[in-house]
């Protein structure tokens, strides 16, 4: 996975709510929407949660344990989950929230890793992750610098690290979403890609996310946003993700193409400026020998005569013959 080249991703994480066939169909629904990968969330539950842990606010309706175990996938499912977004052109990722997910994920043979913010300090995890020498999608939703910083220090040296801008809020509401943190990651953590990982409801966030350089944008999408589960209420669903994606590539194209303002005006835009520019012309009939005044002179459509931009130098020149009204004044009219 090439962290210089943009990248959308579409978090499917487990909106598949455990169900396989659900999951492939969301692979397909996302390539054809648009995003170039497709990630997951690759959870074991014995070995990432105990039996009691809580639940997150805004998910309550069963036990974590039980949610994990209920709709995690054999090793089987997810060889064929990597083969059905291979498939469909798009880049498989996932998510590991422990040691053993890590295992399991290298003997699927993912191309990249993306550490959740919940992660960040696993440093175990990180150490593994790193490991296996492969890019990572650093989250920084819940973490505070020095804690970005410690996981940054084992990955960085070990391969291309992205860290994505993200806020653990579910919805974000515009006021959290800590667009200015991108300009800091910069400065913090030199040589990494920019991300931004979007729980907004809509497109602006993600869209201004790469006018300040983000190069990875990440997604939550659904079928529906009537599914079951903890996140598919705050996905998108296709239609308005495949929108999103054609948003988030003109504004890439915006960034990558600068405009030379005085190159454009004097390649591409003769025409245009000749025909909404003024040129000057005779506010009234003149006899020949007049002397110019300001009040001699008018400024009409079109702009190939001399430019109204230079008016000041025809004030006090000597006309060398009469001129009727509206005469495009040319510099051979002038003694």
């Amino acid at each position: 996975m090439n962290l210089e080249k943009d990248w959308i991703i579409a978090e499917i994480g487990s909106v598949h709510d455990g169900s396989f066939g659900n999951a492939q169909k969301l692979i397909e629904a996302a390539a054809a929407a648009g995003a170039n990968c497709v990630k997951f969330q690759t959870h074991v539950a014995h070995a990432e949660t105990l039996a009691n842990a809580p639940s997150p606010s805004y998910f309550k309706l069963e036990p974590r344990l039980q949610y994990f175990q209920r709709t995690g996938f054999s090793l089987e499912q997810w060889h064929t989950l990597a083969a059905t977004a291979k498939n469909a052109n798009v880049t498989f990722l996932s998510s590991p929230f422990a040691l053993e997910a890590v295992d399991l994920l290298e003997q699927v043979g993912v191309e990249a890793y993306k550490i959740p913010s919940g992660e960040v300090t696993n440093l175990p995890l990180m150490r593994r992750v790193a490991a296996t020498g492969k890019p990572v999608l650093l989250s920084s939703g819940m973490s505070t610098w020095a804690e970005l910083a410690a996981a940054v220090d084992i990955l960085q040296p070990a391969a291309p690290l992205c860290v994505m801008q993200c806020t653990s809020a579910y919805p974000c509401p515009p006021e959290q979403v800590g667009l200015n943190n991108l300009e800091e990651i910069r400065k913090r953590f030199p040589g990494v890609a920019l991300g931004y990982s979007d729980h907004t409801l809509g497109v602006a966030a993600g869209i201004a996310a790469v006018t300040l350089g983000a190069t990875l944008v990440e997604k939550h999408f659904t079928f529906s946003r009537l599914m079951y589960g903890s996140d598919a209420k705050n996905s998108m669903e296709p239609m308005e993700f495949h929108a999103f994606c054609a948003s988030l590539r003109e504004a890439w194209a915006m960034r990558r193409n600068p405009v030379d303002k005085d190159r454009l005006a004097a390649e591409q835009l003769g025409d245009m400026k000749q025909t909404f520019e003024k040129s000057i012309v005779a506010a009234r009939a003149m006899a020949g020998g007049a002397l110019i005044t300001e009040n001699d002179l008018a400024f009409k459509k079109p702009g190939d005569g001399i430019s109204a931009a230079v008016s000041e130098k025809l004030v006090g020149r000597r006309l060398k013959a009469a001129v009727p009204a509206d005469h495009k004044f040319s510099w051979e009219d002038f003694e």
